[in-house]
């Protein structure tokens, strides 16, 4: 999407038009990459660099690390990726921290003699989800997926037909879709966090980002719409 305003995005259904306002530009997405197991490659769309992470690949959340992304990219971009990628944040006591989120393959070629654990634990990521894939295959891929735009789906027609949200865009969706609501968010997510749940994402102006994948089941959800219904006279 192009953000226009605050709360107002334009979606693109057909890339190629973006790509023909912007045909002088490197073409870069960024993609979710067990739904490219049901939805076009990035190939496919004729981007030049693609790039995500791998966690919904087996890999589980880790608090912070170690954790696994991907990127590629067509051959005349091969030489010009960097050999390291630094990335900034703040910790919780607001100090600056820094981590490497992309190195070269050649970190790897003396792995045995290494003096520190990120080449270990990177590989370990990336066999992790070599096997995940490995055993689920191009058919159990596509059938996670499939379940995952289920449960999105089902969550999002729940919290609808409770009154107190409205649809930001008509757009279809795999996993994730925004909602705008007139209750407090935060009172919503502290509810949820009370009752065992994660929320969704403020995205602020009252627009608020939900998910839902493969590996929540119905009673989850319906339990999850019910907490936030119980909310509805506290707007």
């Amino acid at each position: 999407y192009e953000t226009m305003e605050r709360s107002e995005y334009r979606i693109f259904d057909d890339i190629k038009e973006l790509l023909s306002k912007y045909n002088k530009l490197a073409y870069i997405m960024y993609a979710d990459i067990s739904a490219l197991a049901y939805l076009k490659t990035p190939n496919e769309f004729g981007a030049d660099i693609v790039c995500g992470d791998c966690q919904t690949l087996g890999i589980s959340m880790n608090f912070g690390g170690p954790y696994i992304g991907y990127i590629a990219c067509k051959d005349q971009y091969l030489r010009k990726l960097p050999g390291r990628i630094v990335g900034m944040t703040n910790d919780t006591n607001g100090n600056v921290g820094y981590v490497l989120t992309l190195q070269a393959r050649e970190q790897h070629i003396r792995r045995e003699k290494a003096t520190s654990n990120i080449c270990s634990n990177e590989s370990l990521m990336a066999l992790q989800a070599l096997i995940y894939v490995s055993v689920m295959g191009p058919k159990g891929m596509k059938q996670t997926q499939q379940l995952a735009i289920n449960n999105s789906h089902h969550l999002q027609s729940s919290l609808l037909n409770t009154g107190l949200f409205s649809k930001v865009c008509n757009n279809e969706f795999v996993k994730e879709f925004v909602l705008h609501t007139d209750l407090d968010v935060s009172l919503i997510n502290d509810e949820l966090s009370n009752k065992g749940y994660l929320g969704g994402l403020d995205l602020g102006s009252g627009n608020i980002l939900f998910c839902a994948t493969e590996v929540r089941t119905k009673k989850e959800i319906d339990e999850f719409v019910s907490i936030i219904n119980s909310l509805g006279g506290n707007k």
